[in-house]
């Protein structure tokens, strides 16, 4: 016999109180992250479990903890929370056709490739915004921007990815280091140097070139929160850092001097997108940015 159980009304409000919960595994500073007390929270909590039909979380003298039913419930409460930010998205784009939403990363200039597909496409509500380096791939897949400029190394599936140019890479050491002075240098030069961390490890693999080519580790720096803490760790003399060439680094901080980085693969500027978005300003924009910030373009990046 088919299964009658009428259907689960969930408030998807109260699913993100119990994702948070659940990651917070306290009731205290889940509230504190939410903005909402505590007392409030438990409420909630306690009618999502009443929807759900099940008890999803434990409190004991040790702290909260998922039943069973919690942890089966997790991942796909928040595969649903995903879903019902991707269909807003999906529907914002269709109430607003001609629209674009277009995201770039850190120390990249968009701008040039936005004023020619405005000049294009005079009609259109093109929206910029910027974008933590580490959010491109959820933020296209959510359909918060359109498109992005950025750099790899970036997981490429369910995107489309352009390469536009290249940037050789440079080794930022600060002022008054042994290599300071050095025309050029190679890995082999800094080899027991420590290079600041980021939760990631492509990211770890291609700035700190970890391993090395002889299949050596880098020595492990500071982890950071945001890859912009990074001008401040090679001044202090705390690390040293590899980066794009091409960056004002002079001018943003004279205490700290960048050498060229022989041997390596250069830095890839990319401009993202999802993989099979057609749309007519999706496909614009990209041959704005082919044209204008591409290998042949006159207005690639700030000098």
């Amino acid at each position: 016999m088919p299964d009658a159980s009428p259907p689960v009304d969930l408030d998807l409000r109260l699913v993100r109180y119990f994702t948070v919960v659940a990651d917070e595994l306290h009731f205290g500073r889940a509230a504190t992250a939410l903005r909402v007390a505590q007392p409030s929270l438990s409420r909630q909590i306690r009618r999502l479990e009443q929807q759900v039909g099940a008890r999803l979380l434990d409190r004991t003298p040790r702290g909260t903890r998922l039943t069973e039913a919690g942890t089966a419930f997790l991942p796909r409460a928040r595969a649903l929370l995903r879903a019902a930010e991707e269909a807003a998205g999906l529907a914002r784009a269709a109430a607003r056709p001609s629209g674009i939403t277009i995201g770039w990363t850190v120390n990249l200039v968009v701008t040039p490739a936005v004023r020619e597909l405005r000049r294009r496409h005079a009609d259109a509500d093109v929206r910029t915004v910027h974008l933590p380096w580490d959010q491109v791939r959820a933020a296209l897949l959510d359909h918060r921007v359109d498109a992005v400029l950025t750099r790899l190394p970036l997981r490429t599936d369910g995107l489309r990815v352009t390469v536009l140019y290249d940037e050789p890479r440079v080794l930022l050491v600060p002022a008054g280091h042994r290599l300071a002075e050095r025309e050029s240098v190679t890995v082999d030069d800094f080899a027991d140097e420590p290079l600041p961390r980021v939760p990631d490890e492509e990211w770890n693999a291609f700035w700190r070139i970890d391993p090395r080519p002889d299949g050596s580790r880098a020595p492990d720096g500071p982890l950071l929160a945001a890859v912009e803490d990074k001008l401040e760790l090679v001044a202090s003399g705390e690390a040293l850092s590899i980066m794009p060439a091409g960056l004002p680094f002079s001018e943003l901080r004279p205490d700290v001097v960048s050498v060229p980085l022989r041997g390596v693969e250069p830095s890839h500027v990319v401009l993202a997108t999802r993989a099979g978005d057609r749309g007519r300003l999706v496909t614009a924009f990209r041959a704005c940015a082919e044209a204008v910030l591409g290998p042949h373009g006159a207005e690639r990046r700030p000098e």
